[in-house]
C-alpha cells in the first residue's frame, strides 16, 4: 500500500502544476458559476425549482469539460513516462506495475475531486449567497451530480489509461484520446439518433435502445443526472424515462463503475504485458 500512495502523491504533485489542469479548472468553475445565477433567476410559474434549472444545466455542461480534463491528466499516464524514461527508472524499485498503474489513477482521481469540488463547490456557494430557495430533493440530486461528475472523470481517467497502455508514443495517444473524446462525447449519440430515425421502430424497441445507451458512459452519467431525480426530470423533459425501472439509478451508478473497472484491469494487463 505504501507504494500506492507514494505514486498517487507524486501523480498529485504533478497534476497540480499541470498549466492545461488549471485552465479548465478554472473553466469549468467560471462556467459552472455563470450557469448557476442564470438558473437561479426567476423560473416563472411552471414549478420548477431554480436549484433543478441549475443540475440540469451542470450535468450537460460536465459531459464536456470533465470527460477532457479526464482525458488531459491520463492520456500520456504511461506512453509518457516510457519516451522520458522515468517510468524505467520508477520499475527498478521493488514496485509492481499494477501498484504503479493503481497509485496513478488514485492520484489523479483526487485531481479530479478537486477540481470538481472547487467548479461545482463555487456554484454551491454562490446559490446559497444569493439564497435561491430549493428543497431537499433538489440539494439530494445536486449532491448526486458532484458525485456522479466524479465518477465519470474516473472512467474517462481509466480510458486513458488504455489508450496509453497501447500506443508507443504520446502523439498517438494524445490524437487517440480526441477522438476517444469525440466519439463518446458527440458522435455516439449523434450515430445513434440517426440510427433511431432510419429504423423507425421497426428493430429498436425499448429494451435495445436501453443497451445502446449503456454503452456509452456519458449517456449512462445523462440519464442518471436527468432521470434518477423527479423534480429534475421534470423539467428536463425525461419523466417517462425515470420512472423505467429497467434504468433505475442504482443499475446506472452500477454501470458508471463498471465502466470505471473493466478498463482499469485492461489497462493493467496490457501494461503487465508491455515491454519497456
Amino acid at each position: 500500500m505504501r507504494n500506492i500512495f507514494i505514486s498517487a502523491g507524486r501523480e498529485i504533485r504533478t497534476g497540480l502544476r499541470n498549466r492545461w489542469v488549471l485552465a479548465t479548472t478554472l473553466l469549468l468553475a467560471a462556467l459552472a458559476l455563470t450557469l448557476s445565477f442564470l438558473g437561479s433567476a426567476p423560473t416563472g410559474t411552471v414549478g420548477v425549482g431554480a436549484l433543478d434549472v441549475v443540475v440540469v444545466s451542470l450535468s450537460s455542461l460536465t459531459i464536456f469539460l470533465v470527460p477532457l480534463i479526464a482525458l488531459l491528466i491520463s492520456h500520456d499516464a504511461i506512453v509518457g513516462e516510457m519516451e522520458r524514461g522515468t517510468m524505467l527508472l520508477l520499475l527498478s524499485y521493488p514496485v509492481a506495475r499494477w501498484q504503479v498503474l493503481l497509485g496513478k489513477f488514485l492520484g489523479h482521481f483526487a485531481i479530479l475531486c478537486i477540481a470538481t469540488l472547487l467548479g461545482y463547490g463555487a456554484a454551491a456557494v454562490a446559490l446559497l449567497a444569493t439564497g435561491t430557495a430549493a428543497t431537499a430533493g433538489s440539494w439530494a440530486a445536486f449532491g448526486a451530480m458532484i458525485g456522479s461528475s466524479v465518477l465519470l472523470g474516473a472512467v474517462f481517467v481509466a480510458l486513458g489509461y488504455f489508450v496509453s497502455a497501447l500506443v508507443r508514443d504520446r502523439g498517438t495517444a494524445a490524437g487517440a484520446a480526441i477522438g476517444l473524446w469525440l466519439l463518446l462525447v458527440l458522435i455516439y449519440d449523434m450515430a445513434l439518433l440517426g440510427l433511431l430515425v432510419l429504423d423507425q421502430g421497426r428493430s429498436i424497441g425499448g429494451s435495445v435502445l436501453d443497451a445502446l445507451l449503456l454503452l456509452n458512459p456519458a449517456d449512462v452519467y445523462r440519464l442518471f443526472n436527468l432521470t434518477g431525480f423527479d423534480n429534475v426530470s421534470m423539467f428536463s423533459g425525461m419523466a417517462g424515462l425515470s420512472a423505467s425501472a429497467a434504468l433505475s439509478p442504482p443499475l446506472l451508478l452500477a454501470v458508471l463503475l463498471a465502466w470505471v473497472l473493466v478498463p482499469l484491469a485492461a489497462a493493467a494487463a496490457a501494461f503487465t504485458r508491455r515491454e519497456l
